[in-house]
């Protein structure tokens, strides 16, 4: 019996080196986790039968540690969950590793060529469509009219009440002016002038020039005692036709701007709009958004990472490519995105390293060599003493 007993010591020792050996070798693998062999004793009724194997686990929990990369379509997940990608078969399989691309076709994929599964997002208004496979959108972005402007500063008290007519070409006509460039419907860029000409103790008279040509009708600014502006806070400006182009209409925002002592300041002038671009990158978010930047400076939300938590992710199991796959043991996947509910948020250009320790493996791999010694050497005295009992015979 003690022959046997030692034979499974040495099976289950084989196979905790398996796992040992395992764990040292993906100890420079993207997003591995240590696996762990577990065992337990063996009885028929009271008598001992050695040892067998109780089950193989993985420590999914512990997360590995962060390596920057700056590139910009990696990403690591700080905190609990999987990125889910789909394999040419329709399979998901589930990981940690960050490592995407994009391939021939636009799709997001990851090092093993799976699509990654995320949202779908509209440009216009950020609503998220149906979880299914990311495509980056290539070619350009149409040029957008400008239909805003924000302009916020003090019109001095310190100006001169002008009197006589205004002329854009001789400044004692006006106090200030300030220029912001508009789009119109073509993507062309415009000039838009304001001349500020104080007309009274609280009321300041804005003029306007598109491209140096008197444009709009001309706005009044009126300020209360306290100085702050009372009407009209926004103007609706009618700047007429461009050649080749939709008429072209912003409303000028002018809420918060004062008339105060001291000098005057400009602390807003920002307009919408922009003429077209193409593409020239796209990268991941901490939020798990996947943003185009575009050659005219605007960056657009193009989708979503989608991320897979699981009520017992102990139980899923594990496939090539530091991944996994879903089983009975670790329940449905509940799907969502970075930062919600139990998912982790996205650490951008970052990769999760792998959690093993590779000091306390070569302890293991010690104590697993200690063990299988001591079992040769059982089965060695057992075949001694049956050997001097055949002779003894």
């Amino acid at each position: 019996m003690s022959l046997e007993i030692a034979v499974s010591g040495i099976n289950a020792v084989s196979s905790q080196l398996d796992s040992i050996s395992n764990n040292i070798a993906n100890a420079s693998s993207y997003g591995y986790k240590t696996g762990r062999t577990n065992f337990a004793s063996l009885y028929v009724g009271s008598q001992a039968m050695g040892v067998g194997i109780s089950s193989k686990t993985q420590d999914i929990a512990r997360m590995g540690g962060m390596q920057s990369t700056g590139r910009l379509l990696d990403a690591a997940i700080d905190g609990s969950g999987f990125f889910i990608t789909r394999g040419s078969d329709g399979s998901d399989q589930y990981t940690r590793v960050g490592m995407f691309n994009t391939d021939k076709d636009g799709f997001l994929v990851d090092g093993s060529a799976r699509r990654v599964q995320g949202y779908a997002m509209n440009a216009a208004n950020g609503a998220m469509g149906a979880l299914g496979d990311l495509k980056i959108p290539s070619g350009q972005i149409p040029a957008m009219a400008s239909t805003a402007l924000k302009y916020t500063g003090n019109l001095s008290t310190a100006w001169t009440k002008m009197t006589g007519t205004f002329d854009k070409n001789d400044p004692s006509t006006f106090n200030a002016s300030t220029v912001s460039v508009v789009y119109d419907s073509r993507g062309d860029k415009h000039n838009l002038t304001q001349y500020f000409v104080r007309t009274g103790d609280n009321e300041v008279q804005v003029q306007y020039t598109l491209d140096g040509k008197p444009a709009g009708a001309p706005a009044t600014l009126t300020f209360g005692a306290d100085g702050q502006l009372n009407v009209p806070a926004i103007n609706s400006l009618a700047l007429g036709t461009p050649a080749g182009a939709a008429p072209l209409t912003v409303n000028v925002d002018y809420s918060g701007t004062t008339l105060f002592a001291g000098e005057s300041t400009t602390l807003a002038n920002s307009v919408n709009g922009y003429a077209s671009g193409v593409m020239t990158g796209v990268r991941i978010e901490s939020n798990g958004e996947l943003v185009a930047q575009y050659s005219n400076g605007q960056r657009m939300a193009v989708g979503v990472l989608a991320i897979a938590n699981f009520p017992n992710e102990a139980g899923l199991s594990p496939v090539s490519g530091a991944s996994w796959i879903d089983s009975p043991a670790s329940g449905t996947a509940v799907v969502s995105v970075p930062g919600n509910g139990k998912a982790g948020v996205l650490a951008a250009g970052v990769l999760e390293g792998s959690n093993v320790d590779m000091t306390g493996e070569l302890v293991k791999l010690m104590s697993a060599q200690r063990s299988y010694q001591a079992n040769t050497k059982v089965i060695t005295a057992e075949s001694q003493a049956i050997q001097a009992l055949m002779q003894a015979i």
